[in-house]
């Protein structure tokens, strides 16, 4: 059964490094990429982190229902497509999803068993040095961005986990031990405890009890 992570953060939170080092670091999870109408960055290549599109290929997809989610964000419009969500199920693979507040509770209306985690900077101070650092944004860009940030990080605490990204190899650790830890919930855990439970002659819907 494939598990879907969803992990949001403001601008700058540094959750796109997160997400990178994290998918290198564990096989077994996929990774629907976001379709978007802003232009890259720099050192973005197209289909990786985002697909770039046009305003009016998107308004396209929105008409013929191929989005899970989609919101404008500074300006921009986001989505997720439902097929890339569906080949990670076909894959039997988890499916990790980069997605904003607005998109994330979008999503949680299709899919609400999706294993929410928001990525904090470790405070304002740091988040808006990290904006000037990226030299991308001009200063009324990086006040709407903080101004934004505010307003995210408000919501954090709807989120299933929240990793703090000080330290990018602790929050990678931390990351990767969420995703450990949601596979070993026993509801994740049926298809593989099944068999181990039938040795020992019991059927998969009963639950063991402890003898004392």
């Amino acid at each position: 059964m494939s598990i879907v992570f969803v992990i949001s953060a403001p601008s700058g939170a540094g959750k796109s490094t997160l997400v990178e080092r994290l998918r290198q670091r564990d096989s077994n999870l996929d990774f629907a990429t976001s379709v978007t109408t802003r232009p890259p960055r720099d050192r973005e290549i197209d289909g990786e982190a985002y697909c770039f599109v046009s305003a009016d290929r998107f308004k396209a997809m929105i008409d013929r229902d191929e989005l899970m989610e989609w919101a404008e964000v500074f300006g921009h419009l986001y989505g997720t497509p439902t097929a890339a969500v569906k080949r990670a199920f076909a894959k039997g693979k988890d499916l990790l999803l980069d997605i904003d507040v607005q998109g994330a509770a979008l999503l949680l209306k299709k899919l609400p068993d999706a294993v929410t985690i928001f990525v904090l900077p470790p405070s304002r101070a740091a988040l808006e040095q990290r904006l000037r650092d990226r030299c991308s944004d001009d200063e009324a860009a990086i006040s709407k961005r903080l101004g934004e940030a505010s307003r995210e990080v408000a919501v954090c605490g709807a989120y299933d986990h929240i990793v703090i990204n000080e330290d990018v190899e602790d929050a990678v650790s931390r990351l990767h031990g969420i995703l450990i830890a949601e596979r070993s919930r026993r509801a994740n855990m049926q298809p593989r405890i099944a068999p181990i439970l039938q040795s020992f002659g019991i059927q998969q819907e009963q639950d063991p009890e402890v003898n004392s």
